[in-house]
């Protein structure tokens, strides 16, 4: 569910992004004249009401036909576009599922603290949450080839992570990453400090910044750059997941892109650095660590989803061929994917949660209060939103061509802003000539003005 800025992370250490990209709202068309017959009489709106239950959010099939039926009159409120900024840059809007996306790599986005920030290449670029109006851009001084992989929002400050190109004079170093803390107002470049490669900043504010690095997790003092505490992980890089107050580590003699089992976890306090190791009283955790909500973490395996208690590492449920999609952050209820059909989970019990699943294949981008985010893609794109408990659509915005979201696994950076309404797009509002044949993005069309756009949904 849920392209945060931070698509460098566990879903790269898996070699997946958890199964998101392939549900990045790839939704279609209904025709109008279907739409017409449905609505035409009590019965067929009984047939709508089941069509929008099994494939309101079925790729290829309902998106449009919500949308449409939506704006006739029958939601209860309408999506609103925030603001839209112009972008620099060159872009591409692509028909598929992805949108606009940067023309000469990837682009990472997030959204907190009042702040939307997003981060291409080397530029990085702040807006206020609330009017989109500018507050600064800013190129970082790094080596050539370098390029920003992880964008967040904290109290105070915005962090980049950036990957450094291998260091010519020194071969056999491998490819390493810095995390820059930029001061909030201004952009102005307060620390450097080194990362794990599929690490970073994992809290932070204006007066410390918390990072996993190669060997350790650290905190540092932002003012003089001295180290407050440190943990040390060993040198094999690790899964890892934040939950409230809390960073879970994993401890995996290969590490997260190894095949070997997680023996324990470790629970690092980000305040204090205080540090205990939860042990599975089975010897090992089933899979690799996927999430974590509530107290629980969640490892995910070829058998499906296994729920264990943080503080003690008991299993607490297995759900055979589960799939996790993500956690609304205002119900605390985990979602996943089983058996083609988006299933609510109470994350404490391992129960299904009352009138928190819907039936048929599921498309949508996050959950939150209840309430799904989807996506129409291509150039008559839109965001909406659909109750769960309901079953229907309840807002749509006006037109948002090609619109790409912002995944992030972690729930750290990204498209929505975790503790608001506030989601940002990027889109085209017109398209020029086809990408040439050869491009890695031939087939889409060169954008001619890309849009940083912000909704409230």
């Amino acid at each position: 569910m849920g392209e945060k800025g931070r698509t460098l992370k566990l879903d790269q250490i898996l070699g997946a992004r958890l199964g998101r990209p392939g549900r990045l709202g790839s939704l279609g068309r209904l025709g109008s004249a279907s739409a017409r017959w449905l609505i035409s009489s009590p019965a067929r709106r009984v047939a709508l009401a089941l069509l929008l239950i099994g494939l309101v959010l079925l790729p290829g099939t309902a998106a449009s036909v919500a949308s449409r039926l939506c704006r006739s009159g029958d939601c209860l409120l309408d999506g609103r576009v925030l603001w839209s900024r112009r972008l620099p840059g060159a872009w591409v809007a692509e028909n598929g599922v992805e949108g606009t996306v940067y023309a000469q790599g990837q682009a990472y986005a997030a959204v907190g603290d009042a702040v939307a920030v997003i981060g291409y290449d080397t530029t990085v670029a702040a807006y206020a949450e609330a009017t989109g109006i500018p507050f600064w851009t800013t190129t970082l001084s790094v080596p050539a080839g370098s390029q920003i992989v992880a964008v967040d929002a904290w109290p105070g400050v915005v962090t980049v992570g950036v990957t450094l190109p291998p260091d010519a004079a020194t071969p056999g170093v491998a490819t390493q990453r810095r995390e820059f803390v930029l001061d909030e107002s201004t952009g102005r470049q307060v620390r450097a400090y080194p990362a794990a490669l599929y690490g970073g900043a994992v809290a932070a504010s204006r007066r410390r910044t918390v990072i996993v690095g190669p060997t350790s997790v650290t905190s540092y003092a932002n003012a003089s750059g001295a180290a407050v505490w440190r943990d040390p992980t060993g040198p094999a890089g690790q899964a890892w997941q934040v939950d409230g107050a809390f960073l879970y580590v994993t401890v995996s003699a290969r590490g997260a892109l190894g095949s070997g089992p997680v023996m324990a976890v470790r629970r690092i306090n980000l305040r204090t650095g205080a540090e205990r190791l939860v042990e599975p009283p089975s010897g090992s955790f089933q899979g690799a660590l996927s999430g974590a909500v509530g107290g629980v973490l969640l490892f995910s395996g070829p058998a499906g989803l296994t729920m264990y208690r943080a503080a003690t590492g008991e299993m607490i449920a297995q759900r055979p061929g589960a799939v996790i999609e993500g956690v609304d952050p205002v119900r605390q209820v985990l979602y996943a994917d089983t058996a083609r059909a988006l299933i609510g989970i109470d994350p404490d019990t391992g129960m299904n949660e009352p009138g928190a699943s819907v039936p048929g294949p599921l498309q949508t981008y996050g959950v939150r209060d209840g309430v799904a985010l989807g996506l129409d893609p291509g150039a008559s794109g839109a965001a909406w939103g659909y109750s769960i408990a309901g079953r229907r659509v309840l807002w749509t915005t006006r037109s948002l061509p090609w619109p790409h979201y912002f995944v992030d696994p972690t729930g750290i950076g990204g498209s929505a802003d975790p503790s608001s309404d506030t989601v940002v797009l990027v889109t085209c509002a017109s398209t020029g000539q086809a990408v040439p044949a050869g491009s890695a993005l031939a087939g889409g069309l060169i954008c001619r003005s890309p849009m940083l756009v912000a909704i409230r949904r």
